[in-house]
């Protein structure tokens, strides 16, 4: 029971996280739109850099982005939620049942992990070059978190047996 708690406690904790990033991403839209602007503008990468074709300037692109992440944050959060109960639901079950039920976790922890990998290590970071930025780069969180779920994502996957602590 012990490793099957900490499974649903770990997935619960990424659905906290995330209902946070929602959260402030809606109620303080400005401030990370800011962030999504400059980083697609390529406006504070090095100078002169044979990547600046690569910019986008349009505000509704910078919108239709940055909502699109929004979405995708909280389609996340609520697969989170509802893979944690669906867990909580089967803890006292039989090992082939509490397997069964990782189902919308798995696809949960996923998401996220595609998320972080996607949008921004790959878009951001190499299409848009934010590493290239001192005042935009937000490289380390997104390979903080894809660290972080990717681990939790390979514990809850491991599977279940009837024998276990």
């Amino acid at each position: 029971m012990t490793l099957r708690f900490a499974k649903i406690l770990l997935v619960f904790a990424v659905a906290i996280y995330y209902s946070f990033v929602v959260f402030n991403n809606i109620t303080d839209y400005g401030s990370n739109y800011q962030f999504v602007r400059h980083v697609m503008m390529m406006d504070s990468t090095f100078p002169s850099n044979r990547g600046m074709w690569r910019a986008v300037n349009s505000p509704a692109w910078h919108t239709a982005f940055y909502v699109a992440i929004i979405a995708w944050e909280i389609v996340t959060a609520l697969l989170c939620w509802w893979g944690g109960l669906r867990l909580a639901g089967t803890v006292r079950g039989t090992a082939p049942a509490f397997n069964r039920a990782k189902g919308v976790t798995i696809a949960a922890l996923t998401l996220a992990l595609l998320m972080w990998l996607v949008a921004f290590i790959s878009v951001g970071g190499e299409w848009f070059l934010m590493w290239q930025s001192k005042a935009w780069n937000g490289e380390g969180t997104p390979f903080r978190m894809f660290t972080v779920i990717g681990i939790a994502l390979l514990f809850v996957a491991q599977p279940e047996t009837d024998g276990q602590p």
